[in-house]
């Protein structure tokens, strides 16, 4: 068994395997990203196409080991980008999908087209496509579809990108090849590391979020006693349900965990967290990193906040813009419309928990040592019913 790192849809992660264990069986296997599909493992059917330094590259004759240190994008990587949210509607439009096994290798490739294609010729689109096979389709809807975004796309005045952004010469992932490795071998341990582990004590990088989730409430109290109260990293945690301290919080760091149960996963993520504060203009960031063993899932996460005064300065509007990536068996029901109606319920129970706090109440909700989102899921689904019955009969 050998250690591997990797850069996986934005998110550094490390874990045992073997050292014959392809990308496609590390990807799936060890992060439960299992949107990479597995058909041929020839190199040939194009179903486990994923991004390797941002090229396409067959993860199933592709060895995770000669990866170290590479970006890997999956599909689940893609859910937030432009041109694969574009590609995704002109499949649909088009009708360029029924099973849907080879359709996430279809669309690493096809995205790739669109930004390296200076038009929507068939012929170059239908080669581009060739190393990607469907045995459904008969490619008519798929070609169609692609051609369709690549015209849209040069008729808002994209231009392509030389090369699909290539800045590297040779094979995908040639930059970062593990060649002449030399560390030993490290013995066996659990199947994923933390990403708080190791180096990552040392630091807490900066990232880029996979997503970004902006929400606002206003607090009865001035906006000076507001920042005052975000100083105060115990009280903060305790507002926060789910969350514990596990060490005394320094001034610029704190280390913790944050319990949520989601059905029959629980998970506890324990990690450490770095923070920022501006006096002058009363605003913030608190970024941090986790992992949790069990669900075998990591995240990063950022919090920046902002304090503006209301009504003379008698009250204060919080203003968040809460940015995370998730990686591992969590990412797979972490849906983007569940998410942020999940964000906006936190962030309220957050903001009752905090005015309590500050009027010298009990904190409710931020006691509790362990999260459970069914009782939030079910708050959405009866705030969405109750949208949609509004509607009917608003309009009846």
């Amino acid at each position: 068994m050998m250690t591997i790192a990797l850069n996986v849809n934005r998110c550094a992660v490390e874990a045992l395997a073997e050292p014959r264990t392809s990308l496609a069986d590390f990807v799936r296997d060890k992060l439960d990203l299992t949107g990479t599909h597995l058909g041929c493992e020839h190199g040939v059917c194009g179903a486990c196409t994923v991004l390797l330094d941002g090229v396409p590259a067959r993860s199933c004759i592709t060895y995770a080991a000669a990866c170290e240190g590479a970006d890997v994008t999956t599909i689940e990587g893609l859910e937030e980008d432009e041109v694969t949210a574009e590609l995704r509607a002109a499949f649909t439009r088009e009708h360029a999908l029924q099973c849907g096994y080879c359709t996430p290798g279809m669309l690493i490739a096809a995205r790739d087209l669109v930004l390296r294609l200076p038009d929507a010729d068939e012929r170059r689109v239908r080669v581009g496509l060739s190393g990607n096979l469907c045995r459904c389709t008969g490619y008519v809807g798929i070609v169609r579809a692609v051609q369709s975004v690549i015209e849209a796309r040069r008729t808002r005045n994209i231009a392509p990108l030389a090369d699909g952004g290539r800045s590297i010469l040779g094979p995908a992932g040639s930059g970062h090849a593990a060649a002449g490795r030399s560390e030993p071998l490290q013995p066996e341990r659990t199947a994923l590391a933390p990403a708080f582990d190791g180096t990552a004590r040392l630091g807490i990088p900066d990232f880029t979020p996979s997503a970004v989730l902006d929400q606002r409430f206003v607090l009865a109290h001035p906006p000076a006693k507001v920042f005052a109260m975000f100083d105060d990293i115990a009280g903060i945690a305790s507002c926060l349900p789910g969350v514990l301290l596990t060490g005394a919080p320094g001034p610029e760091r704190v280390e913790g965990e944050f319990r949520v149960r989601l059905g029959p996963i629980a998970a506890a993520f324990e990690g450490a967290a770095r923070v920022e504060r501006d006096p002058a203009t009363l605003s913030g960031r608190i970024i941090g990193i986790g992992a949790d063993q069990r669900s075998q899932s990591a995240t990063q996460g950022e919090i920046r906040y902002r304090l503006l005064p209301l009504e003379g300065g008698a009250a204060t509007a919080v203003e968040l813009s809460i940015g995370y990536t998730l990686t591992g068996m969590l990412a797979q029901v972490g849906r983007p419309g569940l998410v942020r109606d999940l964000a906006r319920r936190l962030v309220a129970n957050f903001a009752t928990n905090l005015d309590r706090h500050m009027s010298g109440a009990p904190a409710g909700q931020g006691s509790r040592p362990e999260l459970s989102l069914w009782s939030i899921v079910s708050d959405v689904l009866r705030a969405r019913v109750a949208r949609i019955f509004g509607r009917r009969s608003g309009g009846g």
